[in-house]
């Protein structure tokens, strides 16, 4: 579970929503085949309207949930890929990842999983 908490103050009331997922975690997409580790968390909806609209509008999750960065691959390429919560789902099959930028943020563990590398001060 998360440790991040984001407040909503779009409302009158400041609630508190909690990140499903963390830096870290291995998750695949619920639609489309592909998988990757978290890097970075945004508590709502931080990309361009222009790639907002460029989703289909029947697919367009909503804004107000967090988003997640993924160092993503599919069978035939990695990239960087921007993914809301609610398409998201925890990847158990224990696959090591092959990105390659994998190693510039992660150290791989022993039991398969993954933890951000420390940033030594020179």
């Amino acid at each position: 579970m998360s440790q991040y908490l984001w407040a909503d103050t779009q409302n009158a009331m400041v609630k508190q929503r909690r990140a499903k997922y963390a830096i870290g975690d291995v998750v695949k997409h619920r639609f489309f085949s592909f998988r990757g580790i978290i890097f970075d968390v945004d508590p709502v909806f931080a990309n361009s309207e222009e790639w907002w609209e460029s989703i289909p509008e029947d697919m367009r999750p909503a804004k107000d949930q967090p988003f997640y960065h993924l160092l993503a691959e599919n069978e035939e390429t990695e990239y960087i890929a921007y993914v809301s919560e609610q398409n998201l789902l925890a990847d158990e099959s224990g696959e090591p990842l092959r990105h390659p930028q994998l190693a510039e943020m992660f150290d791989e563990l022993e039991d398969g999983g993954y933890r951000i590398r420390s940033s030594s001060a020179n």
